[in-house]
């Protein structure tokens, strides 16, 4: 609309002073007056295609969505791949989606920075995938609609109201992940577990709200554990040898910061002989021993058809959150090999 104005405000200034020309001018004579007048009517003629012109690279314009993940991770990278092949495939392809696509690399600056970046741009949405990326954003602007994918428990990281009724300018997906059906895989590969050890970071919200719920499952069990809390990916191989000697066991919920050293925690559980029980089916490609989880590019896809809502008019306040319904089980055959764990069909 600004480009059609300036358009607008020149023309209006070229017949202006084209007006005053001829009023100088006496009025002249005929062929003077048939110039004018020719002129006059090539102006105008001017004015309307641009006019035209302007209206077309408005009507044009690509939305533009500014999309960012806490870190890059198979779980999270599959969640954007599938939300941006599901927008495709519900009409918001290339040609009508531009996307700024960020990695908040696990830092909280960072993700600040984009957050910014995002509410300076202007766009039409922002997508956060993980708790602290979606609290960078959500802190930033409540002006700007926000989905959020892969939140374990949006009220409890604060995001919003209710998962009913979110009533911000944010709603979502949640990965959230049924506990006991877990536990209830733990008992029928490894039978027999007395103590169990649960890693996690502290400082994530989402394991917060799991760590909760398992204490309270293992309390009602009458099973041990032992907690160790880690602040970064480099303090997770120590704290799983720790653990190795005080439990049968380790649990670690869908935690970012020991996703990303899964390998490490899993090559020295194997070596002790010790399984680990995780909450996300990425952690057990990457050597956990099985989970009850959800499908991320179902998660992705179900992000997409929100967002699709939310660009044709919807109010995120009212949108409930959605949560999966669908589990599955994931067991990683070598590791169960490796523990020397029989798995039948």
């Amino acid at each position: 609309m600004k480009k059609k104005n300036n358009l607008l405000n020149k023309t209006l200034a070229f017949l202006l002073s084209c007006g005053m020309l001829l009023a100088m001018a006496g009025c002249g004579s005929s062929a003077s007056s048939s110039a004018s007048s020719t002129a006059s009517s090539a102006s105008a003629s001017t004015a309307q295609s641009s006019s035209q012109s302007a209206d077309e690279t408005t009507s044009g314009e690509k939305l533009r969505i500014g999309l960012v993940q806490l870190m890059d991770h198979p779980s999270l990278n599959e969640i954007r791949d599938s939300f941006i092949a599901g927008m495709a495939e519900l009409g918001y392809d290339e040609s009508k989606v531009e996307y700024d696509l960020q990695n908040g690399q696990n830092d909280p600056t960072i993700l600040n920075s984009i957050a910014q970046k995002f509410v300076g741009d202007d766009v039409d949405l922002i997508v956060a995938i993980a708790t602290p990326a979606a609290q960078s954003m959500a802190a930033a602007t409540s002006d700007i609609p926000i989905l959020f994918s892969a939140i374990t428990d949006p009220v409890y990281a604060g995001l919003v109201q209710s998962l009913d009724a979110p009533g911000g300018n944010i709603t979502g997906t949640s990965d959230a992940i049924p506990v006991e059906s877990i536990f209830q895989l733990a008992d029928e590969l490894t039978p027999g577990i007395q103590s169990y050890g649960l890693l996690y970071n502290a400082g994530e919200s989402n394991s917060q709200s799991v760590i909760a719920q398992v204490k309270e499952y293992l309390d009602s069990k009458s099973i041990a554990y032992t907690e160790a809390t880690v602040t970064n990916s480099s303090e997770v191989q120590q704290a799983a040898l720790n653990l190795v000697t005080q439990c049968d066991a380790i649990f670690s919920p869908i935690d970012n910061t020991v996703a990303s050293a899964m390998p490490a925690l899993a090559t020295v559980a194997i070596e002790n002989g010790k399984p680990v029980y995780v909450a996300a089916d990425s952690m057990v490609n990457d050597g956990g021993l099985a989970t009850v989880g959800i499908s991320y590019t179902n998660l992705g896809k179900e992000t997409a058809e929100m967002a699709v809502e939310i660009l044709e008019g919807g109010d995120p306040a009212t949108i409930p959150v959605r949560t999966l319904s669908e589990f599955s089980r994931v067991i990683n055959p070598d590791t169960a090999a490796a523990l020397g764990i029989t798995v039948t069909e």
